[in-house]
């Protein structure tokens, strides 16, 4: 698969990679939005993912809100819809925590959202798949917490699954790059 950006560092025997760029130029099976509740599109990497993707997108997520979560998307849950125009097939829309929203619990929401998302593409038969630093926009989730909590799940998740072969961690600023990498928590390569 191409990579759209610059590759910063591999972890896990190459199945993830960290890329400084942008999500929605990604050729990967998914890719993830760090959408809101309401799955309408919105700011940041929601409103992007909506405008490169194209109106199938809104469209697809009109009818998940209309047949199975009226309320809105829980957070720490994750649905899936057409890609649209994007190079990837699918997005894969999760709802972060807002930081302080659930207390000492705002780790567990976060790291439901990684899981739920890798389990959303395992169940579709996808095999690559791009995130975004989830929750750490407007949401206000710590960076570097965040990034404790994103590689700890998808190291937990990929130790005992053999279906996804690609994980990319894609941050839109260097900076946000750097503080994952100060911060991750992956095994040591051995």
């Amino acid at each position: 698969m191409n990579i759209e950006g610059d590759r910063l560092e591999t972890f896990l025997a190459g199945r993830v990679t960290v890329v400084h760029g942008d999500l929605t130029r990604q050729s990967v099976d998914a890719i993830v939005n760090a959408a809101n509740s309401s799955l309408l599109g919105g700011g940041g990497v929601d409103g992007a993912i909506h405008h490169a993707g194209g109106p199938e997108i809104l469209a697809a997520c009109r009818e998940i809100r209309r047949t199975q979560y009226p309320q809105g998307l829980p957070t720490g849950e994750a649905v899936i819809t057409t890609g649209g125009q994007l190079p990837a097939r699918f997005v894969i829309h999760t709802v972060g925590p807002v930081k302080g929203a659930h207390g000492e619990e705002d780790p567990v929401y976060l790291a439901s959202c990684y899981r739920r998302s890798l389990e959303v593409a395992r169940e579709n038969g996808l095999r690559s798949i791009a995130f975004p630093a989830i929750s750490t926009g407007i949401f206000g989730y710590p960076r570097e917490e965040a990034a404790v909590v994103a590689s700890r799940t998808i190291a937990e998740f990929l130790a005992s699954d053999g279906t996804i072969t690609e994980v990319r961690l894609v941050f839109f600023s260097r900076s946000d790059a750097e503080a994952f990498l100060q911060n991750q928590v992956f095994p040591a390569q051995g």
